[in-house]
Parts: C-alpha cells; sequence; structure tokens
C-alpha cells in the first residue's frame, strides 16, 4: 500500500483548531435521540476528518433542557440511582422528579452514558454546556444552529 493511499489521521493541533460551536434546542426532542446526536457532534463523527483517539468534536450548546421529551412511560419506570457508600445509603430518583429539579443533569446523564469511558470520554465531557432555558451566555462564539428531528 502506498503511503497516498492511506488514511490521513488528524494532529491534535489541527483537531484543536478545527473545532465549532453547535447549539441545539433540546424543545420536543426525545432524550435518545438528542443524547446519540450531541454525543456524535462532541466525538467529532460527523466530520470528514474524525479520528477516534483525538478530541476532534465540536462544542455543544444545548437549550431548553426542561423541554426535552421521555417516550412511553420512561417518566415513571425510568430511575437513576446513586450510593453514598455507607450501608443502606442507595437513593433513587425518577425521571420526572430529575426533570423538574435538575433537567441539565438528565441531558448530562444521558450523554455521558454515550461517550468512552476514559480520559478521552472525559475531556469530550468538558465541552458540552446544558442550560435549562432558552437563553445561554455563549453568543460571543456564534453557535451554529443545529435542529434535531423530533417525532413524526
Amino acid at each position: 500500500m502506498k503511503l497516498s493511499e492511506q488514511t490521513a489521521s488528524v494532529s491534535r493541533e489541527e483537531a484543536l483548531r478545527d473545532r465549532r460551536w453547535v447549539l441545539v434546542d433540546a424543545a420536543g426532542c426525545p432524550l435518545g435521540r438528542l443524547a446519540a446526536r450531541v454525543a456524535s457532534m462532541l466525538r467529532g463523527k460527523d466530520r470528514p476528518d474524525f479520528t477516534p483517539n483525538q478530541n476532534c468534536g465540536d462544542f455543544v450548546v444545548v437549550v431548553n433542557a426542561q423541554l426535552v421529551e421521555l417516550t412511553g412511560a420512561k417518566m415513571e419506570q425510568k430511575v437513576y440511582y446513586r450510593h453514598s457508600g455507607y450501608p443502606g445509603g442507595i437513593r433513587k430518583t425518577t425521571a420526572r422528579q430529575l426533570l423538574q429539579s435538575r433537567p441539565e443533569r438528565l441531558i448530562e446523564m444521558a450523554v455521558r452514558g454515550m461517550l468512552p469511558k476514559n480520559r478521552l470520554g472525559r475531556q469530550l465531557f468538558t465541552k458540552l454546556k446544558v442550560y435549562r432555558g432558552g437563553e445561554h451566555p455563549h453568543a460571543a462564539q456564534a453557535p451554529v444552529s443545529i435542529a434535531i428531528k423530533t417525532r413524526s
């Protein structure tokens, strides 16, 4: 195989230089579909120069987190667990409770679960910015708006 026939990979500097800011409106979007698309953009899988071991994805700003939808009976049946580390220290929260109290956390947990479980995944997660309402402090970065399909 000749050198010209190989797939070109992106250097770290090139990946950092070519990142952009993307704005996603979560209003009316199913949570899983939104999280899958956002995780893909954070990773850079929608770019022609995608390199799996590089942080070459975009910054993603998600607004209107409180208006995200869950299909079926997931509002009551989807349960999030956490444990304090002490005996009997398990706590559980339903998706409805989490959506009412901290909707940003609901989207963050869904996206984090779709990212790699290593140093790269932790780096990628820092590029996600989620806001409850329609306002965000990233206007100076001039984010490009992306539409995500809602249910038909």
